[in-house]
C-alpha cells in the first residue's frame, strides 16, 4: 500500500498505546500471508536482543535492538510505522513456518490485505 491504511495504523497505535500483546492478526504482505500476534516495539526489540544475545554468533547484535528502544515519539504524536508480530508464522498451505513461531517487523504500508485473528491461536 501506498498509504497505509488508517484502521491498521489506529490498530498499531492502540497496541504500542497499551502495551498489549493479546491482539491477534493476520496480513498479507509482498505475497507471504503472516499470522501472529502484535506486540509493542519496545517488547519486540527487547525479546529479539534477549534471543540474540543467548546465540555465540549473533550476540554483539542484541545491543542495537535494546540501543534504540525508546520510542522517538513517546507523546504518540507520530502514528507506527511499523507491525511487531511475535509468536508469528508464514503461512504456507497448512504449515506454518517456523513450527513455534517467530518474530518478524513488517512496514504498514506493505500490507495489502489483513484481517483480525491468527491462524493458529485460539483460546480455548
Amino acid at each position: 500500500m501506498s498509504n497505509p491504511d488508517g484502521l491498521l495504523v489506529d490498530v498499531a497505535a492502540m497496541v504500542e498505546s497499551e502495551h498489549c500483546n493479546q491482539m491477534s492478526l493476520t496480513v498479507v504482505t509482498g505475497g507471504a500471508v503472516i499470522t501472529g500476534r502484535l506486540a509493542p516495539e519496545a517488547v519486540w526489540r527487547q525479546r529479539v536482543a534477549e534471543v540474540l544475545k543467548d546465540s555465540d554468533r549473533l550476540g554483539p547484535f542484541s545491543g542495537i535492538f535494546m540501543a534504540s528502544s525508546a520510542p522517538a515519539h513517546p507523546d504518540g504524536a507520530e502514528p507506527p510505522t511499523h507491525l511487531h508480530f511475535h509468536v508469528a508464522r508464514i503461512l504456507q498451505g497448512s504449515v506454518g513456518i517456523p513450527e513455534t513461531g517467530g518474530m518478524y517487523r513488517i512496514a504498514i504500508k506493505d500490507v495489502s490485505a489483513w484481517t483480525v485473528g491468527d491462524f493458529s491461536y485460539s483460546d480455548h
